[in-house]
């Protein structure tokens, strides 16, 4: 299962760069709120991963994973101001699959796919604890923001808003 595949290449990636990490089991859940409620911790802790479409100019898309923070929303527009585009939106579900190699609700905030350029929210990195589910439905990771800033290396800008109420 493609899942496990990426699963397995987080854990060997974790492992040789000799990350302090922690493995979660819970039930099967993939969105951000009821799994940070299955695991225990505050929803701002996790990691939302939202992978977008930035369209460039009419020939030029570029593919960006965004990860925020689990308790704000994605700014599409600083995305778009970022990447200097003419669009920043959502990516449709076969292509967010294809490239964060994880189905909904369980991609990862890494990037294994280099079409797939990873984008951190300052906030994410200043994590002493960071959740996220580790490209499995039923099993979660916990590690440090310093941590994952240093092994992921993503470009750390502002990407994200707060929530709507």
């Amino acid at each position: 299962m493609p899942d496990h595949d990426t699963y397995q290449r987080l854990i060997d990636l974790l492992d040789t760069a000799h990350v302090d990490y922690t493995l979660i089991d819970h039930a099967p859940e993939g969105t951000t709120e009821t799994v940070s409620a299955l695991r225990g911790h505050p929803v701002s802790q996790a990691a939302k991963c939202i992978v977008l479409r930035v369209k460039v100019d009419r020939r030029t898309t570029r593919h960006v994973l965004a990860v925020i923070p689990g308790d704000r929303r994605v700014d599409l527009d600083a995305v778009r101001t970022l990447f200097a585009a003419r669009y920043a939106g959502f990516s449709d579900a076969g292509t967010a699959e294809r490239l964060a190699r994880a189905v909904p609700g369980t991609v990862l905030p890494f990037s294994f796919d280099p079409e797939l350029e990873l984008v951190a929210d300052p906030e994410v990195v200043e994590r002493p604890r960071l959740y996220f589910n580790a490209a499995r439905l039923d099993r979660s990771l916990c590690m440090s923001g310093a941590d994952y800033e240093r092994v992921a290396r993503p470009r750390v800008v502002p990407v994200s808003g707060p929530a709507p109420v």
